[in-house]
C-alpha cells in the first residue's frame, strides 16, 4: 500500500482526498485536542463525523422510501387517531 505524509505528520492512504474546510477558531481547538487526547489524527475525526452525518441521512431516506406507498393524511385525522390511540 502506497502512503502520502500530511503536513503535521498525519499517514494518509494514497486513496483519500485533501479537501480545505473552515472551522470557526472554538471547533478547530476542540478538534485538535480531541486528536491528540485520542491518539488520532483530525482528518481521522473529521472523516468519521462526516460518514456519521451521511450514515443518519441515508437510514432517513431509506425510512421515507419504505413508507413512500403509504397513504397520506391530513391533519385533522392525525389527531383523530392520536386521540383514539390515547396519545393526545
Amino acid at each position: 500500500m502506497i502512503y502520502d505524509i500530511e503536513p503535521g505528520g498525519d499517514v494518509m492512504t494514497a486513496r483519500t482526498k485533501r479537501a480545505t474546510i473552515y472551522l470557526e477558531p472554538e471547533l478547530h481547538k476542540a478538534l485538535k485536542l480531541k486528536a491528540v487526547e485520542t491518539s488520532r489524527s483530525v482528518s481521522e475525526i473529521v472523516n468519521d463525523a462526516v460518514r456519521e452525518a451521511l450514515s443518519e441521512d441515508a437510514e432517513d431516506i431509506a425510512a421515507f422510501e419504505e413508507r413512500i406507498k403509504e397513504p397520506s393524511i391530513g391533519y385533522s385525522e392525525m389527531i383523530k387517531r392520536l386521540k383514539e390511540n390515547g396519545r393526545l
